[in-house]
């Protein structure tokens, strides 16, 4: 019988709470408010007591915002920054007449733009001035 060293499928699951976070996380569940809730319900409370001074209008919204502040991260993940890395040596300077008026009906079509024969929108044809 093998002893000791790593047996594939033993032991708690990557990611899995353990009992006690389960049973802190099922309670305040039960109990109808969690942080994250409480947090958003300060963000979301406007009502201010009567005739409170500015100074309480500012406190009161102060905390508001640390409250907003708080509570974002677990309603809006952060967006990571992408690196756009776009190679090639295509040129426009290198296609014939036929090979442009190709790409720019393929573009146009892409956008959703109806070009003519030659190559303008109809808003743009018409009399020119000479």
């Amino acid at each position: 019988m093998p002893r000791g060293g790593k047996r594939d499928g033993a032991g708690r699951k990557v990611g899995s709470a353990n009992t006690k976070t389960r049973e802190i996380a099922d309670r305040a569940a039960s109990e109808g408010l969690t942080p994250l809730e409480f947090m958003l319900q300060v963000m979301r409370n406007d009502a201010l007591p009567e005739n409170a001074s500015p100074a309480q209008q500012a406190a009161q919204l102060a905390m508001r915002f640390e409250a907003a502040k708080a509570a974002a991260p677990y309603i809006h993940p952060r967006l990571s920054s992408v690196e756009a890395n776009i190679k090639g040596d295509f040129s426009y300077t290198n296609l014939t007449d036929d090979e442009l008026d190709a790409a720019i009906t393929q573009a146009a079509a892409e956008a959703g733009v109806d070009v003519g024969a030659t190559g303008e929108s109809p808003a743009e044809s018409g009399p020119k001035a000479v």
